[in-house]
């Protein structure tokens, strides 16, 4: 496939987004930016829910991980699974019954503004993060197929992705995100199927001949029970998934404002439960075109790449695959990141007006909409600038780097609302930054002890430990008020 290939492929799809983004969100005011007017069918917010947990970071990296960590992250999944439904069943109530904008307001209305703006920021930094990891990695793929072609450097290639990704969202927020979300589910689950059966047919494979070649593969391996201190030790992924799902979705702006946007409580809820249900089909889907990329690279001789998240696109663009191939997987990418990073700039832009600039309950809808006009652009430009300070720093599995973010960034959030939510104590509000920030410190100096000490590896369940400082640092500062 060549560069010139893949840029038509690109403008293509940016054409049938802009269009869908242009229809759904062309009369949009501040509550269809923010909320949708809660008037999104449930079963439409549930088919964009599929593809709007995974981004472009799930469609080149779960493939790739399989080599390393075989099928492991399926016990992830399935707690995932089981934290859809706490979200499902516990937060979606709460957060209906409030009737927040921000769910970040829940913490203002139980302990305060100090607690309400910690919360916020630490949403806003795990969101820039995890956000800007998820569009650099495409970066990073554009940037070996088209981009270094043509002599244009990284940076351009960065603020290019995120010019157009701001264009597409500066006017219909959630309200066209749940249609462009739709148009991903169907790009990246399309993309997804086809690139499986071309793999399989260049391969001479039926489908029962698929299913018996990824049952003996090593790679294949789901369960592991053997090594305790492991990071892939089921309980420690199990645990880690229920988590790492009510934190990064329950409790996460951005995945919420799609569920919030439906009509009732009980729409959301039955959104969830079937997007819980059809990211484990999905998700397996990605870990089996896993192994079928290294089953065609080993068997055509085809040199792996030094980092795993590369092997999908060297092996549908450069593999000697049909062109459709390489244009599939194209659209899934595109498709992926556009629609994440459309959708973290527009959480980030409603969490940063409504929960840290102060007095925007006061301005009328004239003066919001500029302002929050002024912010989108203002997040665009930052998460420009932190995706081309990954380009010199990120080292690692980017999916794995997305989850350790998580597991530093969302404790803190995740101990505040747990706590809020099982005791009826109030805290020293204004103390709530401080316990905020050491959690974290005290976490990664447990990981280091843990890996020194003992050589025992603390993996993504580093989560818990996170939340849980927060918790034992809000019960002595309760404490301490009672007296």
């Amino acid at each position: 496939m060549t560069p010139a290939a893949v840029i038509l492929t690109v403008l293509g799809y940016i054409a049938v987004l802009f269009v869908v983004a242009w229809l759904s969100g062309r009369r949009a005011d501040n509550a269809g930016f923010f909320t949708g007017n809660r008037r999104t069918p449930w079963y439409m917010a549930a088919f964009a829910m599929i593809g709007a947990a995974m981004s472009g970071v799930t469609f080149i990296s779960v493939p790739g991980s399989v080599a390393v960590d075989s099928f492991s992250y399926m016990q992830m999944v399935a707690g995932f699974t089981v934290g859809q439904f706490i979200v499902a069943y516990v937060l979606i109530p709460t957060f209906y019954r409030l009737r927040v904008v921000s769910l970040y307001e829940y913490l203002d209305d139980r302990f305060g503004v100090a607690s309400h703006r910690t919360g916020a920021w630490f949403f806003f930094l795990s969101k820039m993060l995890g956000a800007a990891l998820r569009v650099y990695v495409v970066c990073a793929v554009l940037q070996l197929l088209v981009f270094s072609h043509y002599g244009i450097p990284f940076w351009t290639n960065a603020l290019v992705t995120m010019a157009f990704v701001w264009l597409y969202t500066r006017q219909g927020g959630v309200k066209s995100l749940i249609w462009t979300d739709t148009l991903k589910t169907l790009c990246l689950v399309g993309s997804l199927v086809l690139s499986i059966l071309f793999i399989m047919r260049a391969l001479d494979l039926s489908a029962a001949e698929t299913a018996r070649e990824v049952a003996r593969s090593p790679m294949s391996r789901i369960f592991f029970f053997d090594d305790p201190a492991s990071g892939r030790y089921f309980w420690k992924m199990f645990a880690a998934g229920i988590v790492l799902l009510v934190a990064m979705t329950g409790l996460d702006q951005d995945m919420m404002q799609r569920n919030l946007s439906c009509a009732t409580p009980r729409d959301s809820q039955k959104n969830i439960v079937l997007t819980a249900v059809s990211q484990i089909f999905v998700i397996f889907l990605f870990l089996v075109l896993g192994v079928l990329l290294y089953l065609y690279a080993d068997r055509t001789g085809l040199p792996l790449p030094a980092k795993s998240d590369q092997v999908f696109s060297m092996v549908a663009v450069e593999g000697g695959l049909p062109l459709v191939v390489g244009i599939l997987f194209v659209v899934g990418l595109i498709s992926s990141t556009y629609s994440a990073a459309g959708s973290a700039l527009t959480a980030l832009t409603t969490s940063f007006t409504v929960d840290i600039l102060e007095g925007t309950k006061q301005l009328d809808d004239c003066r919001l909409t500029r302002l929050r006009k002024g912010v989108h652009v203002g997040m665009a430009l930052l998460m420009a600038g932190v995706i081309l300070a990954f380009e010199y720093w990120a080292d690692d599995s980017v999916i794995n780097l997305v989850y350790k973010v998580a597991s530093y960034t969302y404790g803190p959030i995740l101990g505040m609302f747990a706590f809020g939510m099982m005791t009826r104590r109030r805290v020293r509000d204004r103390w709530m930054p401080l316990v905020a920030v050491a959690a974290p410190v005290l976490s990664a100096l447990l990981q280091f002890w843990a890996r020194e000490r003992w050589d025992y590896q603390i993996g993504f369940e580093l989560l818990i430990y996170n939340a849980a400082f927060t918790v034992i640092g809000m019960y002595i500062l309760s404490q301490r008020n009672e007296k």
